[in-house]
């Protein structure tokens, strides 16, 4: 199989955010920039060419084309860390640190081709996130991994369903670039 037709990592960080959103994007190819993808954008625009970097006893690995023929995920990530003969992938992100499981299954993922392509264990990655203007390591456990799993093989069959009904997050919604496409709450409104 071609690594190029495998489910994009970044689609599946769209999958854990709201479902409906993933299949606008991904299935019906529907797409909207708003404030907060536009400053994502211009924050990644210092990392988004691909290149090592040595950086005292690390080397970083900027902008790494990942895939795994097992999942049939593929993806850019933004960076993998050496350090000590480890791999640390690496991810930025514009918001805040906290509990984010979507970002936390495309470092999973991504972490997943890596031991794929290496054969190395890579035990944890790292989230930077602006806001905070500091990192958050995630642990690659054996729940977070089985999740990633199932959160992948959910994503891959989403064209053979239905579109999901809209998320009951209001948080979420208000954020989100499809607002105007998906009608979270003129939906909720006309099935009630």
């Amino acid at each position: 199989m071609n690594p190029e037709n495998y489910l994009p990592l970044s689609y599946l960080n769209a999958w854990e955010y709201c479902s409906r959103r993933f299949y606008f994007e991904y299935v019906l190819g529907e797409m909207v920039e708003n404030e907060h993808i536009v400053l994502g954008t211009h924050l990644h625009r210092n990392i988004n060419e691909a290149g090592v970097i040595q950086e005292g006893d690390t080397i970083v690995y900027q902008q790494q084309w990942v895939w795994s023929d097992r999942l049939q995920v593929s993806g850019v990530i933004d960076a993998v860390e050496e350090r000590d003969r480890q791999l640390i992938p690496l991810e930025y992100k514009k918001g805040k640190m906290g509990r984010h499981l979507s970002d936390h299954f495309q470092l999973c993922a991504a972490a997943l081709c890596l031991e794929e392509r290496t054969g190395k264990t890579i035990a944890y990655g790292e989230i930077f996130y602006h806001a905070n203007r500091r990192r958050q390591r995630v642990e690659f456990s054996p729940q977070l991994r089985q999740m990633t799993e199932d959160a992948i093989r959910a994503a891959q069959m989403a064209e053979t369903r239905p579109m999901p009904p809209p998320i009951d997050h209001k948080t979420k919604c208000q954020a989100c670039s499809l607002q105007s496409i998906c009608l979270p709450m003129e939906v909720k409104q006309l099935r009630s």
